[in-house]
């Protein structure tokens, strides 16, 4: 039986072969495979000593706030989940950034079409307050980034990447080299996407560079930088790195005793959407340490197909066709429900065969449908989260799954609730023609923007004076909690770009940064001139919702789509 302190996809992904784990799109992630070794996320009770002592080839990175990264032995896995110390285990997940466009600016652009941000918190320039980027890095160069004598505005910056943190005092020396060459080879962290480097102008940018054309909500804030990822090749950031980019942010913000705003990009589409998971519940207790937000976008999933729901009643079936693109290797189906409700599953190929009923057995089902290879996994609810989960990999027996029309029919037995929702990956890894043919917008948003604690960012049109289609939509599922908490500006943002410029992106990505930057001028205000010494975290969110404002378009707040209003 499988170990009921492990979540269900980390005892899936143990009790597949190997052959099965590294064709699938998510079952192989935290697996280090040279090293055969599990990297795993873990909340925990007391000291860890004795773990350390017992299981000497652990390796163990503990966090703030009772949890910890660890990189146990495969064959020693539920070994460690076993001890009393241990409360809960979850694998990573991969992180990704949405998809977008981007447009570098020439000097022949017109302000007048699309402007840089510029808040509407108006005196105040977030002075003694860090602003920290959790990103894909950033051009530490940039004129935006620097003081008026040259020096950074950088206090930190780690690139996770190479496994390396560079102070102010050391990106200062390399501002000081002759030449890029010389100084990426003292400092050679790069933002290769670009994507860092924008947010960080939106959130903070000084504007140097354009002579204060395009300047940051808090341009004179100072800056911690994280460049997400990890050492090895080819690989996605993981929910791992996050949580340790958002301990080292937080520790070092109280280290110097400065508040800070924490901005975060990536996430995932890979749990209940309920704020239950690990990385979830972290999140909203580490938003308790120090003076602090935390502010991620909702992700760009709003126009995708990636996520449907819907209501299964006595007597009734439901059929739910999503379809495979050409190419497609692979993906995976959540299907959340109340643990009451009783179904069977008939899965049907786009050939009409058909295979079922499948009924809801413990433990790890495989089946073949054509070149499809099929895991099915029904898990339990555990002591943090009350729903149920029916994990389905679609795994190919080559190199590609079938493509075309499958259908799930959900057969009830027994409905209580009779509520399902079902999330595919994010559209950054399907191929085109992958999704839900009946997609629900609602229930789009990102983890882990689904957090209770962290202030989630929608993106408006500010020039159009309605929604961006692509912002991910909130409630939590089964309407838990309001999300988003507001919308900002998120669609053709001007901000820094690599080498020195601007450039053009849409996204929640963008509109992120915005709230993140307006955060940090409210705690100057607030903190730093001692008008409200306790202007962070919940209490900001507050000021945040009373601010907000409604778009012409939607009558109804608060609302899935702008949460309590637009900001900006």
């Amino acid at each position: 039986m499988e170990n009921e302190k492990i979540e269900n996809l980390l005892n899936l992904a143990m009790g597949v072969t190997q052959e099965e784990r590294e064709k699938s799109m998510i079952l192989d992630v935290g697996f280090l495979d040279e090293e055969k070794k599990w990297e795993v996320i873990v909340k925990h009770t007391g000291d860890l000593s004795g773990i350390r002592e017992k299981f000497p080839q652990v390796g163990i990175l503990e966090l703030l706030n009772s949890y910890a990264i660890m990189i146990i032995p495969e064959n020693q896995v539920e070994a460690v989940a076993s001890e009393v110390q241990i409360l809960y285990m979850e694998k990573p997940k991969n992180m990704f950034f949405a998809k977008e466009d981007v447009h570098i600016l020439d000097t022949e652009f017109s302000s007048g079409e699309r402007s840089a941000q510029k808040s509407v918190y108006r005196g105040y320039t977030g002075r003694g307050v860090i602003v920290a980027v959790i990103d894909s890095g950033i051009d530490y160069a940039h004129p935006d980034f620097r003081n008026a004598d040259g020096t950074t505005r950088i206090l930190e910056l780690w690139d996770q990447t190479l496994g390396k943190v560079y102070t102010s005092r050391e990106i200062n020396e390399a501002l000081k080299m002759p030449d890029e060459g010389a100084r990426y080879e003292m400092i050679p962290s790069r933002d290769l996407s670009g994507h860092g480097t924008h947010v960080a102008g939106i959130a903070a940018g000084n504007g140097r560079a354009s002579d204060g054309k395009y300047t940051g909500v808090a341009p004179e804030s100072s800056l911690i930088v994280v460049k997400l990822g990890t050492q090895r090749e080819n690989s996605f950031p993981r929910t791992t790195e996050l949580m340790s980019a958002v301990n080292y942010v937080l520790y070092k913000a109280f280290e110097y005793r400065m508040p800070v705003a924490v901005n975060i990009s990536f996430g995932n589409n890979y749990g209940g959407h309920d704020g239950a998971a690990l990385l979830e519940t972290y999140m909203d207790l580490i938003s308790d340490y120090w003076k602090s937000v935390i502010v991620t976008g909702t992700g760009n999933e709003g126009a995708s197909r990636i996520h449907t729901s819907g209501a299964v009643r006595q007597g009734r079936r439901e059929e739910i066709p999503f379809s495979a693109g050409d190419y497609e290797t692979g993906f995976s189906i959540q299907i959340w429900k109340s643990f009451v409700d009783e179904f069977d599953i008939i899965l049907t190929h786009p050939s009409g065969n058909q295979l079922g009923n499948i009924i809801p057995e413990l433990g790890i089902q495989r089946m073949t449908m054509g070149r499809t290879e099929i895991l099915i996994y029904y898990g339990l609810p555990s002591p943090y989260h009350i729903s149920q989960e029916i994990f389905i990999d679609l795994i190919p027996a080559d190199a590609y799954i079938d493509p075309g029309i499958w259908t799930i029919t959900l057969v009830p037995k027994r409905i209580v609730h009779g509520t399902y929702n079902m999330w595919l990956p994010g559209q950054t890894v399907l191929s085109e023609g992958s999704g839900f043919l009946y997609p629900t917008e609602n229930t789009t948003l990102t983890i882990p923007s689904t957090s209770s604690k962290v202030i989630s960012v929608g993106a408006y049109d500010a020039r159009y004076r309605k929604l961006a289609d692509f912002s991910g939509r909130g409630f939590t599922r089964n309407n838990q909690q309001v999300k988003p908490d507001v919308a900002a500006p998120g669609v053709e943002i001007v901000s820094t770009a690599p080498g020195g410029g601007y450039a053009v992106r849409s996204g929640t990505s963008m509109a992120a940064p915005y709230v993140s930057g307006l955060a940090a001028l409210m705690m100057e205000e607030g903190i730093i001139e001692g008008k409200d010494p306790y202007l962070y975290g919940e209490k900001l969110k507050a000021f945040l919702h009373k601010m907000a404002r409604p778009l012409e378009v939607r009558t109804d707040y608060p609302n899935p789509e702008l949460g309590w209003g637009i900001i900006g």
